[in-house]
């Protein structure tokens, strides 16, 4: 019995002792086994999948919001915008991004201030309410002076000035046939104005003087001056020398085509010239023609009057020079035949592209209104 007692007494420290040796035997195989896996396959990124279930579709949707808008934004041009909407869609409000036509706001740049601006002409007041900072209006028969305001002022006066070059060509009496080219001393380096009359181009002295007069293209009246015979320089001369023997008294001329604001004259002078320019029909023809077509050498090219009132029937215009430059403003001098009289009109430093002519249509107005009238005619400007 004792002997049964020991057996099983034996029996039990085999089966504790056995026990967690295989126990720990297996657990050093799983994890060699596991190792030796995780050699083989390398271990895969972990997703976030419970994250992306509640919130994938709200972020996605915004994000294809977002790069859609970016794309779009790309694409726009300087006068497009992304203005942003939101709409409704089957009872769901939905974002939209909408392209419209944009246009910048420019800061506004103040206005360039003529020379009768800055000399304070713009205060004078006249019963026509005329535009025109200095105006001269008279009957070319008699002399008689129909409106003076600020007449006397010597002010800038643009092309106007290449009426004073048409009476130089004219009576140097050049020949009118000669070819003429524009060189790279035609160029405007003052104003940097256009001009379609390239270097190289070759026309006559009459051409020339035609499209000046007619159109105001500064490098004819530029190569009238320089195919002079001294050059431009007794060009000019030439120009102050017959001012000074039409009694121009406020007039000086420093080129031939008018854009050096040095060239200065008083509407009482500009009348005169006007007045003796009307004495050679060459000069009214030419100022006066509605289109003129010119072979400067290459394609034809079409020329249009400056002075659009030259179309207009109920006008008999026998002479007319517009000009433009900052310092001068708008500028005309026109010869006109109103109810049978001949009538010089003068504007200088106009405000508005049209205002010019304007001004010629209320004078006429004016003269056709009091055509019976027995009071005196002449009106003087007051300054207020």
């Amino acid at each position: 019995m004792v002997k049964s007692a020991l057996g099983i007494f034996f029996s039990l420290i085999s089966v504790v002792l056995v026990v967690p040796a295989m126990a720990a035997e297996g657990a050093e195989t799983a994890a060699t086994e596991k190792v030796t896996t995780e050699k083989a396959a390398p271990k895969k990124p972990v997703v976030a999948k419970r994250r992306t279930k509640f919130v994938g579709k709200r972020h996605s949707a915004a994000r294809n919001r977002t790069v859609h808008k970016n794309k779009t934004n790309a694409s726009l041009d300087s006068s497009e915008k992304l203005v942003k909407k939101v709409v409704l869609v089957h009872g769901r409000h939905k974002t939209v991004y909408q392209r419209v036509a944009y246009t910048p706001v420019i800061p506004a740049v103040p206005p360039v201030l003529s020379a009768g601006d800055l000399a304070g002409l713009n205060l004078t007041r006249d019963p026509l309410a005329l535009k025109s900072n200095a105006v001269l209006v008279l009957d070319q028969s008699t002399s008689e002076v129909l409106l003076d305001k600020n007449s006397q002022v010597a002010l800038p006066i643009a092309s106007i000035t290449k009426l004073m070059t048409s009476m130089v060509v004219v009576e140097s009496n050049q020949n009118m046939d000669e070819v003429l080219s524009v060189t790279n001393d035609d160029i405007d380096r003052e104003k940097f104005s256009h001009s379609r009359l390239r270097v190289g181009s070759q026309l006559t002295r009459s051409n020339m003087l035609h499209i000046a007069l007619m159109s105001s293209e500064n490098r004819a009246a530029s190569a009238l001056g320089r195919n002079y015979p001294g050059g431009l320089p007794a060009f000019v001369a030439a120009m102050n020398a017959k001012a000074k023997a039409l009694g121009m008294v406020n007039t000086h001329y420093a080129d031939s085509t008018g854009l050096s604001r040095n060239n200065v004259a008083s509407a009482r002078d500009l009348a005169k010239l006007v007045v003796a320019a009307y004495q050679h029909p060459i000069i009214r023809q030419y100022s006066t023609d509605s289109k003129y077509v010119v072979d400067p050498g290459g394609p034809a090219l079409q020329y249009k009057n400056s002075n659009h009132l030259v179309e207009n029937p109920q006008w008999e215009i026998g002479l007319q020079k517009t000009g433009y430059i900052n310092e001068a403003g708008r500028c005309l001098v026109m010869q006109a035949k109103i109810e049978g009289r001949p009538i010089v009109m003068v504007f200088l430093d106009s405000k508005g592209k049209q205002s010019r002519l304007a001004d010629a249509g209320r004078i006429r107005k004016w003269i056709e209104a009091n055509k019976t009238a027995t009071i005196p005619r002449t009106v003087t400007a007051q300054q207020s």
